[in-house]
């Protein structure tokens, strides 16, 4: 056994570690009692600052201690003259790097960085671009590294370009970088911003400011696009698996923004009610609402369709009884939207009961992006060469969803049967996103269904037996007078379905619906057809309660049929329907 070096058991070195633990346990406690103490009395001295720097540099992510640290270093600051406090926060940030080696990803280190920064007399900007290049050169997805540059770019003036350049070399070193994809979908925008698009034709001329640079568009001009489509096609080729560059390619292929403006002005004669839709969801009780008819400012209270929205693409107001009741009078109704210096006119002509005034989702190209003949021929150049990579790698999900989005841009009617085919085998090969992708389809299934009905000039809206699992741009179906949702798969009509301020009949059988939330107020809805679902109980159809017209209900099929006395509880909470289907 001579010249044999000890080995201690495993029972002795874990005994040893759970006391060296203990021991640095009590320093560390000790440490911050004395912080915690210190604070509560107020002390602002030299010593704090070295006890919290003691217990930051084991553990940077300690909120209180820096909060405590700035106090300490906002009062070193009225006590020293500029050069003793350009020294301080220098060894600061010479202390805040140490701490990053701990956790590079530290939340509270990288803010008091930014703090410090904030209030260096005499900053230097190259030095802190180069910790971020260093720090992104170790993790190159570390975000809160790239908040920091962001914020180093801005206090310095890095020119936009520069910035851009730094993405290029970071993309073209690994096409995987997500977080530089990102960062340049930022950049592109302030370096090659998209021109600016004339008025339309079709849609009556309004008053509005100039775009401030809040409202400036977040979309690129079309020779830049260019080069990033055969930027971002290189990295997608490279590796067609890494979601990377489909993202920003998603990106590079989103919708021009919606105008912000009136899109609908509807108004009943005989419920003497006006209802507005706007291109975005807004509240109508803050944004500056007015109300002229023939000449008068009238004094209304605007609410939106359901009670659970304050944010509301559509709202209504009632009009004084007797204001437009007369059928042989004619009236001139304006709507003022003071916040976006736009209006809308709509006039309600003698022998008339409703009117209104509205663009239209093909007015607008709502459902796919705004192109020029030019981006058209390049969007169709960027198609054929995803089918391309297609054809080398069937079943990538990332290559079918952009084919689907690009057929989308391209021809959303045109291309619906190839749409509906890719739909189909993305949920073969991505199954456990099939939830999502039957989502993404009843969207543009139901965008389609909308193109159809503006183009036949009618107000029924049908899209029976396609397997819809949601339903979305119910503000555009305010007009609609009739719907048929029949054998789908709907399990609620939500609360969005009250924008349908004109409808008269609705037929849902078929489907698994069990809440009614959305069927609420519709004061003209005088039919509904909801055989074979999963409503349960009488208190379901509450919602119906509101919907003072409704004369037949149809039933049958429910597992509410099956309740007692479910008959004179319906007659009870629906006094109106005359026709009960059970």
């Amino acid at each position: 056994m001579h010249g044999r070096v000890k080995v201690k058991t495993t029972a002795q070195q874990e005994e040893e570690k759970r006391k060296e633990r203990e021991k640095k346990l009590k320093i560390y406690v000790a440490a911050r009692d004395a912080c915690f103490s210190k604070r509560t009395d107020g002390v602002l001295d030299e010593e704090a600052l070295q006890l919290t720097q003691q217990l930051l540099s084991s553990n940077p992510d300690f909120a209180t201690l820096w909060n405590y640290r700035r106090e300490i270093l906002m009062h070193q600051e009225t006590i020293k003259d500029e050069d003793e406090v350009q020294n301080i926060y220098e060894a600061e940030l010479l202390f805040l790097e140490s701490c990053l080696k701990v956790n590079p990803k530290s939340y509270g280190s990288w803010h008091h960085r930014s703090w410090v920064s904030a209030r260096l007399p005499r900053p230097d900007w190259s030095r802190e671009l180069s910790l971020c290049d260093r720090c992104l050169s170790l993790d190159d997805r570390n975000f809160h590294c790239w908040d920091y540059r962001r914020m180093v770019v801005r206090m310095s003036g890095v020119p936009v370009d520069k910035e851009l350049e730094f993405t290029d070399r970071l993309i073209g070193s690994n096409f995987s970088n997500y977080s530089s994809w990102h960062y340049r979908s930022t950049l592109l925008p302030l370096l090659h911003p998209e021109s600016p698009e004339p008025p339309s034709p079709c849609r009556q001329p309004q008053s509005s400011p100039p775009p401030s640079p809040q409202t400036q568009s977040h979309r690129v001009c079309e020779e830049q696009l260019l080069k990033e489509y055969e930027l971002v096609q290189n990295a997608f080729f490279t590796d067609p698996n890494d979601q990377s560059a489909w993202f920003y390619y998603r990106w590079l292929l989103g919708r021009a923004e919606r105008e912000e403006m009136i899109s609908c002005v509807y108004v009943s004669r005989e419920e003497e009610r006006v209802a507005v839709a706007f291109s975005r969801p807004v509240n109508a009780q803050s944004v500056g609402l007015f109300l002229v008819l023939d000449g008068q400012p009238q004094r209304v209270e605007w609410r939106s369709v359901h009670p659970r929205f304050k944010q509301s693409p559509v709202w209504i107001c009632d009009l004084p009884p007797g204001t437009i009741n007369d059928i042989s009078n004619e009236h001139n109704l304006t709507v003022h939207w003071t916040e976006k210096h736009t209006h809308r006119d709509c006039a309600l002509y003698t022998g008339r009961t409703e009117s209104w005034c509205r663009d239209t989702a093909t007015d607008q190209e709502l459902f796919r992006s705004e192109l020029s003949v030019e981006k058209t021929s390049v969007l169709q150049s960027e198609l054929q060469s995803v089918n391309q990579l297609q054809e080398l790698e069937p079943l990538n999900k990332w290559c079918l969803l952009t084919i689907i989005l690009l057929m989308r841009a391209l021809d959303p009617l045109g291309y619906e049967k190839e749409t509906l085919a890719h739909f189909q085998t993305l949920k073969e090969v991505d199954s456990m996103r099939s939830a999502y992708y039957n989502d993404l389809c009843s969207k543009f299934m139901i965008e389609n269904t909308i193109l159809k009905m503006e183009y036949a000039e009618v107000r029924v809206f049908s899209i029976s037996d396609r397997n819809l699992t949601t339903l979305c741009h119910l503000d555009q179906l305010l007009l609609v007078t009739h719907i048929n949702l029949s054998s789908n798969q709907l399990q609620r009509l939500p609360p969005q379905f009250a924008m349908l301020q004109c409808l008269e009949v609705l037929e849902a059988d078929n489907n698994c619906i069990e809440n009614l939330e959305g069927v609420y107020h519709l004061l003209r809805l005088e039919e509904v057809s909801l055989r074979n679902n999963k409503i349960s109980t009488p208190a379901d159809l509450k919602p119906l309660a509101s919907c003072r017209k409704l004369k037949r209900l149809d039933l049958r099929g429910n597992p509410v049929t099956q309740s007692p006395d479910v008959e004179s509880e319906l007659s009870e909470l629906l006094p109106s329907v005359t026709d009960l289907l059970l």
